[in-house]
Formats: structure tokens, sequence, C-alpha cells
């Protein structure tokens, strides 16, 4: 009798290749990183936005985030105001991911296929939040991202569970941030990364675990964490010291779309304690999509684009780059927000949901 063989799983990571800035290789974190992979091939680049990944490369998307990792310096810091998530945006210490969400905006760099670079001048962009905090002072007034404390959202560009595997940079954000009784380190993931347990955070960072209905992400977060898995990892985050909220996101409407979610409510109800639920809150974030993104992924994801790009029920969105995204129709949308904010209201009402667009 012939046993069938299981299915060949690819790694989420398993570098090959690295293309590498000079500047960075001679920094200790450069050294480190090039540490965890001796056997990857080096390959110098000028600059880290420098490799040579174009958008016809579709077929390859997946190889290269397994097996590629660019290891450049943030040349610029800055933190940018930002109000809705957090109060500012740190600087990055790392860009790209190894994860191929359809909808996601980030792969519009490098080519589209956009794998993870890491910075390297960790030491420097920790000194500028540092002193950015500083400068903020005490924060007097409540707002939607904290009552008390300045907000940074350090993972704008990249999935930071999946970032700690390849580097110590947020190990050390989160050390940065425990030492700041006037700011509160976050960021959205997708990804279970439990040797994050172990960075003694005590309530200066928030983890924020998207989810969606099961259905959805199968067809829409490539290459993420089950649902399941996210859900079930919350109260060991808890336990360990992090604030952990929920990012309600993407929400795509579709026929069926709100049964599904009261399905993902319960299941999000069941399967966490009454610690989590003393300190959940929710960003509750709807579709928005790209067209060049939606023309690229026709080429390798087609099926997504059925949920993704619904011209019926879209408008046009002019970005301030001057991109044409597409969102869902105000008076839509308006009502669409309205009955899942209700259904959160009546499913979870322990869930305060801090904003909803």
């Amino acid at each position: 009798m012939t046993t069938a063989s299981a299915p060949t799983v690819r790694p989420l990571l398993d570098v090959r290749r690295i293309y590498l800035e000079p500047e960075a290789a001679a920094l200790p974190r450069g050294q480190e990183v090039l540490a965890r992979w001796p056997d990857a091939e080096r390959i110098e680049v000028l600059s880290h936005m420098a490799v040579p990944y174009v958008p016809e490369d579709v077929e390859r998307w997946v190889r290269i985030k397994t097996e590629d990792l660019v290891l450049g310096v943030k040349k610029s810091l800055s933190a940018r105001p930002n109000g809705r998530s957090s109060d500012f945006i740190a600087p990055s210490t790392a860009n790209g991911c190894a994860m191929a969400c359809a909808y996601c905006y980030v792969p519009r760099r490098k080519g589209y296929a956009n794998p993870i670079t890491v910075f390297a001048n960790i030491d420097r962009i920790t000194k500028y939040l540092r002193g950015h905090v500083s400068r903020q002072g005490i924060k007097t007034e409540p707002n939607q991202c904290d009552p008390t404390a300045w907000v940074y959202d350090i993972g704008e560009n990249s999935d930071v569970s999946v970032d700690a595997r390849l580097s110590d940079n947020v190990r050390d954000l989160v050390s940065t941030f425990r030492d700041l009784p006037t700011a509160k380190a976050s960021f959205a993931t997708k990804h279970v990364n439990r040797e994050l347990l172990d960075y003694d955070p005590q309530g200066r960072t928030r983890i924020r675990f998207s989810l969606m209905p099961e259905a959805d992400s199968k067809l829409v977060d490539i290459r993420t964490d089950r649902i399941a898995d996210r859900i079930a990892a919350i109260d060991e985050f808890v336990a360990a010291g992090y604030e952990v909220h929920v990012n309600l996101s993407p929400v795509i409407v579709r026929d069926g779309w709100l049964a599904d979610w009261a399905d993902l409510l319960d299941d999000l109800a069941a399967g966490t304690g009454r610690a989590f639920k003393d300190q959940a809150a929710a960003e509750v974030i709807f579709l928005t999509h790209n067209e060049p993104l939606h023309e690229v992924n026709l080429r390798w994801h087609p099926k997504a684009e059925q949920l993704l790009w619904t011209p019926e029920t879209q408008q046009a969105k002019w970005s301030q780059t001057g991109g044409r995204n597409v969102r869902y129709r105000n008076g839509f949308k308006g009502e669409r927000v309205r009955e899942l904010t209700d259904l959160i209201g009546a499913r979870t009402p322990w869930l305060r949901v801090r904003y909803a667009f």
C-alpha cells in the first residue's frame, strides 16, 4: 500500500541571498544578522532600495520573500504624526514582509516582491526615539490612541513579529519603550512569534492581532498564521505583559460577510479570558485597495481580486502621492460600518472600538 506524501510547506524564511549596504554590514547589528545566515550569498548594493526586483517577477514573489534579505541603514529619521492608530509613526527598523497579503499597500516597494529589509543602525534609531519622546513631555489630554501615553507605531511598513525572527531590533525597541513611562510602542501582526513572550514589555508595548473571518483570510492573507492561532495566542501575550488589542481588518464586504464576522466575534469571546477582555480594544478598518496592485494581483492571484476589486461598491480615492486607490462608496460604507459596530456591541460588548473607518 502506497502512502501519499504530505505536501511540502515552504518555510516563511530560508535566507539564501543578502543584499547589503557595506555601511550596514560594518555595524554590530549588521554583523549579527550576517552571522545568523552564514551560508547566504552576499551581494553589495549602493542602497537598500537598489535591489534588482521588477513587477514582472510575480511568479517568483514567494521565493523572493522566503530566500532574500536586504540589510541597510536608515538614513532619515523622523516620527511622523498619525493620530488614528498611534500618535506617531516611528522611524522604521525594517520594511517589507515575508508574507504576501493580497491587499497590502507595502508591496509597492522593491518591485512589489518587497522582501524584508533590516536596518542595522538600531542604536541611532532608539536614541532618536528616546529624544522624541522626551520632547513630547507628559500627555495631558486623552485621545483615541491612548488616555495617558504617547503611542508610537513601530511596524508601519513590516510585520514586527516576523522581523523579530531576523534580528534583535524588535527586542531593542520593546526594551526602549519599557523604560519610557510616557510612551508606548504599538504594532499590528498576523504572525504568532512566541519568542516575543520573553521580551518583558511591562505594559509599554501594544500588540494588535489582525483578525478577519477565516474564509477571507485563507484567500487573501497569504503566508500568514491561521486566525484561530492568532486568537489562541492572545491570552499568552497578555500574561507576558503586553497590552493586546485587535485589528478587525480589512473588512471585506461580500455575500454573507456579516454572519461570518459574527462567528469570528463569538470565537474571540470564547477563546480569550477576562484579563484580555478587561483591557481589550479594537480598530475597525474597511478595505482600501490600490489600482496598480490590482493589476499585478490579476497575474498571480486573480481569485483574491474577485473579493478585493468590486467597482459596483467602490469609489476612487486619490492618495497624497497621486496614486489611485479605491474604497467602498461613502453611503454604502457608512451603512456597513454601522452594521459591524452594532454587531460588535451586541456580540462582544466588552470590546471597545477605538475607531472605525
